[in-house]
């Protein structure tokens, strides 16, 4: 709720999607993109605490 209307959140299972680490060159689970237009605009790898995750969108928002 706290980015209603800003941001849209996506899950993939790379078990069942495995073209897809491999188009964004992903090497590493968890990882967490953002993107804007179809762009990856960016991207983080490994596990975050809510706070490293809040301050990574707000940065990017």
């Amino acid at each position: 709720a706290e980015y209603s209307g800003k941001l849209k959140v996506a899950k993939l299972n790379i078990d069942e999607n495995q073209e897809t680490p491999a188009k964004f060159g992903i090497r590493g689970i968890p990882t967490l993109m953002l993107f804007k237009g179809g762009n990856v605009e960016a991207t983080k790898v490994g596990a975050l605490s809510k706070s490293q995750l809040t301050a990574f969108i707000d940065s990017n928002l």
